[in-house]
């Protein structure tokens, strides 16, 4: 359908919204206004419709889920979207390893290749669920918050599995190749638009993050804290950023001049716009966050005034930002800036001219294809570090005959995606993963222990009556029309036992049930309502579990409580409900453990053991509820395996089977039992889609493993300063002077290496120079296998430098026997140093260089990487640009 001038804005916009009409096909063509002239720079078309709005229209559109302007033919957009290792949100499509994960590759080109394939997927999406060429469903749009490129200063922030990791140059590098490959190299429009948050100084604690006020120093804060950030603008060039919850001295990050002002536009010359994280704006006056202005208009105005462009939150801001304009606080003209920013992007994603023009090559089938869940294989096989391999039990030698899978991590899906996840169509767990690769083999698998808690399993029918006589079976159940339950009860009856399944029924209430419980056994219980709203539970009128205040993710809490073999107690469950499908039961453990023991005969029966240990989304993450033994609200509290699973962990060793550990988490964990006692460790993230193929191959030895640790593995959370102390001292491979478990940067092979003597282009170099370095290195072993490449340098006499630094590295695949030349250039950057008051400048003086597959450390019983010293002198100083 064709429209003509006789169309009325009416007819147009009804036909808009039943997605008949594209944007650029919707206007007079007789007279069009300038913003649809495809010629003019996407700048001038974006400053022509906006003049155009009135304020009203203006500010509706300075919200994430920004509404259509049917007489501008402008449709409605929400501009949140996730992407941290694959389309979130959104159903079936690849999901890759998580962040973290991607991270420990090492390999920039593999690293800008799996961002080329999100955003082609989040296009193929696009093309596919949204019915008209527009997008305005939640998690539905081009605009990608991804990456997220805070420094993972602190193992115990539940978030730092989103992130690359402790270092700000493998950061920084992993996040331009992650910008760029997102947004594409297409001369006219973006694949998708990348976010780099959270802009800046942001990891943790989770519980205070919307009221935190952090005071970084100038050192850390130009050393640490903003250098990825200024290499995904400036060299990356990403479209947009996100600015944080937390205040930087005493400016929430939403209203920070410096860096929203003096850093962001002045330094480094950004030209896109700054969305806010979500609430963050509202945080900004909320008497119970910063408190920074008092009233919600002079809020939006503090943020404005400095450079937000888009508010993530509440649909109330728009109406705040009018009145702010409308009582004098806020020029118009400030408004239009950020709204030009913002459709500067929409016009560059395409979103105003015919779909043919923009990516045709591109169809709605291009996600989740087989090829790409071969390739998700291939960077989980990238990602995976082998942390210790005693006696080389790896790989194996031979198939085992009977191979026992045990862990509360070997058949779960939460254990491959981590968060901000898509849905894998194919999933391989560990489990699967190995019965594949090992057909011959009997495998058996027993879970041994929940992630926090033993196994638990339905409390059956029988062990429930109605009354404390047990005259009557069953429970009694009260279905409320709304989760708070102030009014009576809608229905009231009686089931067999504490469940519930429903679908295509409208559960927005909650239910509650009240009976009393026989115990089988004398002991220790836990017990948990596996729901997906909140949940409370009593015993003997006793709340043992309050998991009612949930958010969107189901939680596991439980609580214990003894009883006794043979008595009745009454017992209360009430949980909410919030969504047209489900499935509720209530869980226990028993005293007994069966679980442990179904383990431990499994083990005692195999030739091989695959423990398969760690945390997953349910425990690490953003402002959670968990609150237990070592976790609280996302965070954790130890850096200890939870107590269940180093349990059955220590009864299966016990067994004298060959155990081979392996660790999905998103975050360092202090396995130090494990590490004396168990002969091969292998640290597998949250793999992704196809992760259990990967941990199987490895195994197996179809592959050498050459991923390295992105981050420390500590002993303990004692080695550190402080959770909520963002002063770098102490923290990092750079600056902690403790033993670590495992250091940053390690990992090992199933082949071995050689280093040539290192070759420099020249022993002494001006300030403003360049010098290049370069090695041989030569796979001395008997198999094929990549190495990762890693340039420190260190200042030895300077007190602020770090003890070392990564300036280089490059992941390289070398045959049994092959030599290759790796040859890097340092340059006044990677020489410079930051000075206290957060300059960068060269000093003159020594710097030393290691050039190896590690950091150049040694401790008992760890091997150390293969390596070579060189050193160079500076001959002048010289001073970097901001």
């Amino acid at each position: 359908m064709t429209p003509n001038r006789y169309f009325t804005a009416a007819v147009l916009a009804a036909l808009m919204s039943a997605g008949a009409l594209q944007p650029a096909l919707a206007q007079n063509p007789l007279d069009a206004p300038g913003y649809q002239d495809a010629s003019k720079p996407p700048e001038a078309r974006a400053a022509d419709l906006v003049s155009r709005m009135t304020l009203e229209e203006k500010t509706a559109q300075l919200i994430n889920d920004a509404p259509a302007i049917p007489r501008l033919n402008v449709r409605e957009y929400n501009w949140w979207n996730e992407g941290l290792h694959g389309v979130a949100a959104a159903g079936y499509a690849t999901v890759f390893p998580q962040a973290v994960g991607l991270a420990a590759t090492w390999d920039e080109p593999l690293i800008h290749r799996v961002a080329e394939t999100i955003s082609v997927e989040f296009r193929a999406k696009y093309l596919k669920e949204r019915h008209r060429f527009g997008g305005s469903d939640w998690f539905g749009g081009l605009t990608v918050w991804s990456p997220n490129i805070n420094i993972f200063r602190d193992p115990r922030w539940g978030r730092g599995q989103e992130t690359y990791g402790e270092d700000p140059y493998l950061t920084a590098r992993m996040g331009v190749a992650f910008v760029r490959g997102l947004q594409g190299d297409d001369p006219v429009y973006y694949r998708t638009v990348a976010t780099p948050k959270h802009y800046a100084v942001h990891s943790g604690p989770e519980a205070g993050r919307h009221r935190d006020n952090v005071n970084p120093s100038p050192y850390d804060l130009a050393d640490t804290y903003l250098p990825a950030f200024r290499a995904t603008i400036t060299e990356g060039q990403a479209g947009s950023i996100m600015c944080a919850y937390n205040a930087i001295n005493g400016q929430p990050a939403c209203a920070n001049e410096d860096l929203l002002v003096k850093y962001l536009r002045k330094d480094w010359g950004f030209k896109g716009y700054v969305v806010s994280d979500c609430d963050a704006v509202g945080d900004i006056y909320y008497k119970t966050s910063h408190a920074y202005r008092p009233t919600p208009e002079e809020g939006v105005t503090a943020a404005y005034q400095v450079g937000t462009d888009l508010i993530c939150g509440n649909a109330n801001e728009a109406d705040h930002l009018t009145r702010a304009v409308r009582q004098g606080l806020l020029p118009e003209k400030t408004l239009d800036t950020a709204l030009i920013r913002l459709f500067t992007a929409r016009f560059k994603l395409g979103q105003f001219d015919p779909p043919a023009k923009v990516f045709p090559k591109i169809t709605a089938e291009d996600y989740d294809t087989p090829a790409n869940r071969d390739f998700s294989q291939k960077v989980a096989e990238s990602a995976m570090v082998l942390l210790k391999n005693e006696n080389n039990l790896l790989p194996l030698k031979g198939e085992p005959r009977q191979i026992a899978v045990i862990g509360p991590n070997a058949d779960s899906m939460d254990s491959l995606v981590g968060n901000y996840n898509g849905d894998p169509s194919h999933p391989v767990t560990v489990l699967s993963g190995i019965r594949a690769r090992f057909p011959k083999a009997t495998v058996t698998y027993a879970p041994g222990s929940g992630l926090i808690d033993p196994v638990m399993t339905a409390v059956p029918d029988s062990a429930f009556c109605r009354d404390e006589a047990c005259t009557q079976t069953g429970v009694t159940v009260s279905h409320f029309a709304t989760p708070d339950m102030d009014d009576a009860p809608q229905t009231t009856g009686s089931e067999g036992g504490m469940r519930q399944v429903w679908a295509g029924e409208n559960r927005s209430g909650a239910v509650r049930y009240d009976g009393y419980l026989t115990a089988p056994e004398t002991g220790e219980y836990r017990f948990r309502y596996d729901a997906h709203g909140g949940y409370r539970i009593w015993v003997n009128d006793k709340m043992i579990v309050d998991a009612w205040r949930v958010d969107w993710r189901p939680s596991i809490a439980t609580g214990g409580v003894r009883l006794e073999a043979g008595s009745r107690y009454r017992i209360r469950v009430e949980s909410f409900q919030r969504q047209p499908k489900g499935e509720e039961t209530l869980v226990w453990s028993l005293p007994s453990d069966t679980g442990a023991q179904s383990a431990v005969a499994a083990a005692k029966e195999a030739d091989l053991v695959v423990f398969v240990a760690g945390l997953s989304q349910r425990v690490e993450g953003e402002e959670m509820r968990v609150e237990t033994e070592g976790f609280s609200g996302g965070d954790r509290t130890t850096l200890n395996l939870p107590p269940a699973q180093q349990k059955v962990l220590e009864q299966v060793s016990a067994a004298g089977k060959p155990v081979v550990l392996v660790l999905i988490n998103g975050s360092a964990l202090g396995i130090n039992w494990a590490d004396k006692n168990v002969p091969a460790i292998i640290e597998a993230w949250y793999p992704g889609g196809q992760g259990g193929a990967a941990v199987a191959r490895l195994i197996a030895g179809d592959y050498s493993p050459a991923g390295r640790l992105p981050v420390t593995f500590y002993r303990s959370a004692d080695q550190l300063p402080a959770f909520n102390d963002y002063n770098m001292k102490g923290r990092t491979y750079r600056y902690f002077k403790g033993e670590a478990l495992y250091p940053f940067g390690y990992g090992l092979s199933f082949t071995t290496f050689r280093y040539a003597p290192l070759t420099l282009s020249a022993r002494q170099v001006a300030g403003d120079g360049q010098v290049s370095v370069s090695a041989d290195v030569t796979n001395s072993g008997s198999r094929d296998s990549d190495e990762v490449v890693q340039l420190y340098v260190s200042y030895p006499g300077q007190k602020l430098a770090p003890i070392r630094a990564l300036a280089r590295f490059e992941r390289i695949h070398l045959k049994a026997g092959e030599t290759k030349t790796v040859r890097f250039t340092l340059d006044p950057q990677a020489l410079s140093t930051v000075n206290a008051d957060g300059s960068r400048s060269v000093k003159p003086g020594k710097v030393e260089l290691w050039l190896g597959g590690g950091q150049p450390l040694k401790r008992k019983g760890l091997a150390a990487p293969a390596g070579v010293k060189g050193a160079l002198t500076v001959t002048s100083s010289y001073v970097i640009k901001p």
